[in-house]
């Protein structure tokens, strides 16, 4: 089974979360409603089971909130995907949103590196900083030990566009991790 659960507890953030790579319930909840709309997007067009609990201390801003459930989510890829065997290692795509164009590609490599390429004409949406988008990404590749690029090649709309950034990641995922018949590790190295 790939799958993980995760319990993370700091001063500033209480998560519970249960990942499934191969799909499942999916329940969200952080307290910021634009998050969990596009935490919502991800595991649906990742194709994942994600159920999601997270406390945070939002009274100081959502900066702890976002960026702690990237590390936990990443934490929760390395732990499905265990030493990475049986899986086609690599993925991108293509989001358009009205619009908005967003590009993400994937290496699941053990190597973790983001580069993100996005602009927000909006600074906000909702209760949502949406500088907050590479906080959460740059956790979540790192967490998990992915190498990730990501870009929004244009856009007006600040939901729109990270919107498409969270499609874009999540399919490029769901690429990386379908389960091949190799039974070794997508490397000349022979590990990854």
């Amino acid at each position: 089974m790939r799958t993980a659960k995760i319990q993370r507890k700091t001063k500033e953030t209480d998560i519970e979360l249960e990942l499934s790579l191969d799909g499942g319930k999916i329940s969200i909840d952080t307290g910021i409603g634009f998050f969990d709309h596009m935490l919502n997007s991800f595991a649906t067009h990742g194709g994942f089971g994600l159920i999601l609990r997270v406390h945070g201390d939002l009274n100081v801003d959502t900066h702890h909130t976002v960026e702690d459930t990237g590390i936990v989510l990443g934490q929760a890829f390395a732990k499905a995907l265990g030493d990475k065997s049986s899986i086609d290692r690599f993925g991108s795509f293509y989001v358009p949103m009205d619009e908005a164009l967003a590009f993400s590609s994937v290496d699941i490599s053990g190597r973790p590196f983001l580069v993100f390429d996005a602009d927000f004409p909006q600074a906000v949406c909702g209760q949502y900083d949406c500088s907050m988008t590479v906080e959460f990404m740059r956790a979540l590749a790192f967490n998990s030990q992915i190498t990730l690029h990501i870009k929004s090649l244009y856009g007006d709309n600040s939901h729109h566009i990270t919107e498409a950034i969270y499609k874009a990641v999540a399919h490029s995922l769901r690429i990386a991790v379908k389960p091949n018949n190799s039974n070794k590790p997508l490397s000349t190295k022979g590990v990854l």
